[in-house]
């Protein structure tokens, strides 16, 4: 008898009911302006690096670096540090922060740590905008990290269990969405407050960030907590309720019925993240975290970070530099739509193989046109060239924001059974973050010393996560959350071999719930919705 008093299972074959409720979609928008606030913070930080005003009062080195071109060629110019520690220091506070961010989603719910998420973002946009020293600066981008880190994790996890299982995927993009209106957001602001005489304009562009801060802090307080949540923590009553609203009918007793049977066997689960290390779960933690790795090994948050700073290096001048960040910043909220409305069409391999070949094409072009056209004391990149350059950015960015970008989070955030998701999206968030925070640091002084290869670099790790992706990463569109196991799991031709439920006494695994209970949850293997 599963947990709740509840007897009777669902029919073999029954599909979940569930409409496109207004409220899920209100909920998931208010939810994935976490995404806002981070996107905000990645764009922000590359313009206001690139800023006379802003370096002279922190960074004199750079300073007068940048404007003695025979101090050090063009791909040398910001390679200093503590200009790096300014953008990469709020990627290792997340890093650190996803740990606690882990337990308040597990025992206070994804709402409540999406408010405490809003509450950091808050306090450290107040720092940055008002400091008066560098290290009132760092102490500010820590407090965005804190928040980063408690956003990350609990905005993703919210969308994958709020949405309806046929727009799952398309939902949870709203997060990746609001990342890149973020940074496009950072990008038209930096572009104006450039301009700004007086050397006021870089704490505008700080001060922004409270905009999208605020948004999630209201949205967190407006939003329903997931009913897998509800549950999870023994509101069972409550849990159904929410169901019912968001799913907008009362025909919800399968879905609940399952519901709840996961978080009995969630509840079993003494150590999560010890249960993380488990033979079962096994394929999801190696997926997840290489997702994180190979993300970021795109090379994409080197250009996202530095994308004024990066242009400006090329001889394309501030003014210049600044525009070209705000043309990706654009092409990359657009091509992030297209993944919105191909996710859960075409699937996600579809979409990560395709933009392998796109990237990786761009990246060589990019290194060719760089290593005969750049030099270290060139003057300016002929007008030609540097159009090709951005149309390959462009091209670059545009598949980077259709495949890993939004699917890095959604593949992991959907896979992970509930007794260890948390944990799971914890491990995901630390991974990703470690490895932002690791690009962020290194890549201006890899840019100093690889000069062009650096775009070699990257290429040559789109190749590599391109194979994994072919042989390694099973397809899970249209396949419900707690089925994942025994619909996609089970039957890889690699991944199967882990999935031995007797193993070590793992007994149980919430993909096998189906299984026990006798239904399908919906799964049609030829549903093209």
């Amino acid at each position: 008898m599963p947990a709740g008093g509840f007897s009777s299972v669902p029919p073999a074959g029954v599909e979940f009911e569930a409409k496109i409720t207004p409220i899920v979609i209100i909920s998931c928008i208010m939810a994935a302006t976490g995404g806002l606030m981070f996107g905000y913070d990645v764009g922000v930080s590359g313009g206001v690096t690139s800023m006379p005003d802003f370096l002279r009062k922190f960074f004199p080195v750079v300073y007068r670096r940048t404007n003695d071109p025979g101090i050090n060629g063009n791909y040398c110019k910001y390679d200093n540090q503590g200009l790096q520690l300014f953008t990469s220091s709020l990627y290792l506070a997340g890093l650190t922060a996803t740990f606690i961010a882990s337990y308040t989603t597990r025992r206070l719910g994804r709402r409540l740590t999406m408010l405490i998420a809003g509450f950091f973002f808050i306090i450290g946009v107040i720092l940055n905008a008002a400091a008066q020293d560098l290290a009132m600066l760092i102490i500010g981008r820590i407090l965005l990290g804190c928040g980063v880190g408690f956003a990350n994790q609990a905005v993703p996890l919210f969308l994958s269990e709020i949405a309806p299982t046929r727009i799952r995927g398309g939902l949870n993009i709203l997060f990746q969405l609001n990342v890149t209106i973020g940074i496009l957001f950072a990008n038209l602001v930096n572009y104006g407050t450039a301009k700004i005489n007086g050397g006021w304009g870089w704490r505008l562009s700080l001060g922004l960030a409270g905009i999208p801060a605020l948004l999630l802090t209201v949205g967190a307080l407006l939003v329903l907590d997931s009913p897998n949540s509800l549950i999870e923590r023994g509101h069972l009553e409550e849990g159904k309720a929410v169901l019912r609203k968001i799913r907008g009918t009362d025909n919800i007793e399968p879905e609940f019925l399952e519901l709840v049977e996961a978080s009995r066997v969630a509840k079993q689960v003494k150590h999560p993240f010890r249960n993380l290390l488990q033979r079962r779960n096994r394929p999801q933690l190696v997926i997840a975290i290489a997702l994180q790795i190979f993300q970021q090994c795109t090379g994409i948050n080197a250009i996202m970070f530095y994308a004024p700073v990066l242009f400006d290096t090329l001889g394309f001048g501030n003014d210049a530099a600044l525009y070209s960040a705000v043309i990706t910043g654009a092409v990359n909220v657009l091509s992030t739509i297209v993944s919105i409305y191909s996710v859960d069409k075409v699937g996600r391999r579809v979409l990560l193989l395709e933009a392998g070949v796109q990237m990786f094409f761009s990246q060589v072009v990019i290194a060719i046109i760089l290593g005969f056209k750049v030099k270290d004391h060139s003057d300016d990149l002929h007008k030609g060239f540097a159009i090709l350059v951005v149309v390959m950015v462009c091209t670059f960015v545009s598949a980077f924001a259709w495949s890993w970008g939004p699917l890095g989070w959604l593949i992991p955030s959907e896979t992970f059974p509930l007794e260890t998701r948390s944990a799971g999206q914890s491990v995901t968030v630390c991974v990703n973050l470690l490895f932002t925070f690791v690009i962020a640091q290194a890549f201006l002084s890899m840019l100093c010393h690889f000069k062009f290869g650096i775009f070699l670099f990257f290429s040559g790790w789109v190749l590599i996560m391109s194979i994994f992706t072919l042989f390694l990463l099973p397809e899970t569109k249209n396949v419900p959350i707690e089925e994942m196991t025994e619909r996609v799991w089970k039957q890889h031709w690699f991944w199967k071999r882990f999935m031995d439920d007797d193993h070590e006494g793992a007994g149980v695994a919430n993909g096998d719930i189906a299984k026990k209970n006798g239904h399908a949850n919906g799964f049609d293997p030829t549903s093209q919705l």
